[in-house]
């Protein structure tokens, strides 16, 4: 399956270099502008990792679903400005109605994580599983991955999951079948397997560049199959990093996302969801201690709306996620003015037979949690 089977149109359509010199106080006035403009018309979700400057704008703030399915339920919107990553606006384009529109103001926010697992790759692993341990394989995929990957798991009786329902969805799984393909983040496949009571020692590593199972043992033995991804940002969160925090602020909570390593969870005090993570420190007496373990934009907003309590990144040298970067403020305006122009940039739409299958995936999970 090619990218010219997931998405009907879709142009890489770049912001021209003037923008970059106008005024802060310009483009935050066009927005506005813009915005009164439009009035319900106009519906702009922004990811927690966004940038403030981004962020000040949102209609509505939340993680990948939350949004999506924000932007599914605001059905007065004709357009959706999706500030996050490809794979949301995706899913909000599956999820909102024929007559709503999504756009990307910048292309190039992508995902590493998602794109780690491409449906090619996908399809190669799934015929040599089947091969391997026959029709015993359930796949799950994290709502963090393509539109094409959703719509696999769809196909293959499966479901998504997000990091707050995941160990809910693995359970369910594995009332299914007696293995489970976890795409396309090992690290949360992991972290949640081991929570319901999965030994290590039953999880075995699927690396798409090799086409091979990387497994020391029996693999009748095999419980789990977790693809070989990764979030870039989390994977720097390390022992070294809790270590020094121990031995220097021994008083400090560590609070970290289930993406960060099995020993990086397993030294924490708190593992959880974006969802939780912000909800854990609201929830903290004032006067508390935390190094948070997660991306760095959402980390600085949770100090800044938290003065009363001591709060660092656990990794002080951590830089915020390159491609939700990418939504800057000129993106946002030059998209905001196209739409008053009555041009649409950067639109994302998926292909009925890719939306079809992938929302079976969805359903799936928002009918069992």
């Amino acid at each position: 399956m090619e990218l010219l089977d997931i998405v009907e149109h879709e142009k890489n359509e770049m912001m021209p270099e003037s923008y970059k010199n106008r005024s802060v106080e310009e483009m935050e006035e066009r927005v506005r502008d813009i915005k009164e403009k439009f009035g319900s018309r106009l519906y702009i979700p922004g990811h927690h990792y966004q940038k403030d400057e981004v962020i000040q704008f949102s209609d509505v703030t939340g993680d990948s679903l939350q949004l999506a399915q924000a932007a599914a339920e605001n059905k007065d919107a004709e357009y959706i400005v999706f500030c996050g990553v490809h794979f949301m606006a995706e899913t909000a384009d599956m999820l909102t109605s024929e007559h709503q529109k999504v756009l990307l103001p910048d292309m190039r926010a992508g995902c590493s994580m998602a794109d780690m697992a491409d449906i090619n790759q996908t399809d190669r692993a799934w015929d040599k599983l089947q091969a391997l341990f026959g029709d015993t394989i359930l796949p799950l995929t994290y709502v963090n991955s393509t539109a094409a990957i959703k719509a696999f798991v769809g196909k293959n009786g499966g479901a998504t999951v997000t990091s707050s329902n995941a160990k809910k969805m693995l359970e369910w799984a594995f009332t299914q079948k007696e293995r489970i393909l976890f795409l396309p983040d090992q690290h949360l496949g992991r972290n949640t397997a081991y929570d319901i009571g999965i030994p290590l020692e039953e999880m075995a590593i699927w690396n798409p560049l090799s086409n091979e199972l990387e497994y020391e043992g029996n693999v009748e033995d095999v419980k789990v199959i977790l693809w070989k991804g990764h979030c870039s940002v989390h994977e720097n969160f390390t022992v070294k990093n809790i270590e020094n925090i121990r031995k220097t602020k021994p008083d400090m909570n560590i609070i970290v996302h289930p993406e960060c390593s099995r020993e990086v969870v397993s030294l924490s005090d708190y593992a959880g969801s974006t969802k939780y993570i912000i909800e854990t420190i609201e929830a903290a007496e004032s006067g508390t201690q935390w190094a948070i373990g997660t991306e760095m934009n959402l980390v600085n907003r949770i100090i800044q709306q938290h003065p009363d309590k001591n709060i660092v990144s656990l990794n002080p040298f951590m830089c915020p996620c390159l491609t939700m970067n990418r939504i800057d403020l000129p993106h946002l305006v030059w998209t905001l003015e196209g739409l008053e122009r009555g041009e649409l940039s950067n639109q994302i739409v998926v292909t009925e037979e890719i939306t079809k299958d992938a929302v079976l995936a969805l359903e799936r999970m928002l009918a069992y949690v």
